[in-house]
């Protein structure tokens, strides 16, 4: 059974950085894609970030290209989501998800099946 743990999250101030990390159980077993999510209050959940963990290809939401940077740790067989510049609207609870379709790591919610409990995220202005 995959399972992902979420941690890394907390309040910084506008301009300031955050790394979240997600733990995956059958890491590159099952898992061969990660994507990063976030979810404000009265939205929907957001695809901001995901990772094809076979060969690295990423992908990003133009809202934080630039500032996001999502990498893997095979040895460790975690996920990170490297956040700088991070703005009031980048608040929310960020959790990660996997899936394990080959060559497929879409930005939409729906397609992963495997979720994290979640992380919050708090940038004062």
């Amino acid at each position: 059974q995959v399972q992902l743990v979420e941690s890394g999250g907390g309040s910084v101030q506008t301009g300031g950085s955050l790394r979240l990390s997600c733990a995956a159980s059958r890491y590159r077993y099952t898992i061969n894609s990660v994507g990063w999510f976030r979810q404000t209050p009265g939205k929907e959940r957001e695809g901001v970030a995901c990772i094809y963990v076979g060969d690295g290809s990423t992908r990003y939401a133009d809202s934080v290209k630039g500032r996001f940077t999502v990498s893997q740790d095979d040895a460790k067989r975690t996920l990170y989501l490297q956040m700088d510049s991070l703005k009031p609207e980048d608040t929310g609870v960020y959790y990660c998800a996997a899936d394990s379709r080959v060559r497929w790591y879409p930005l939409q919610p729906p397609y992963y099946p495997y979720w994290g409990q979640g992380t919050q995220v708090t940038v004062s202005s």
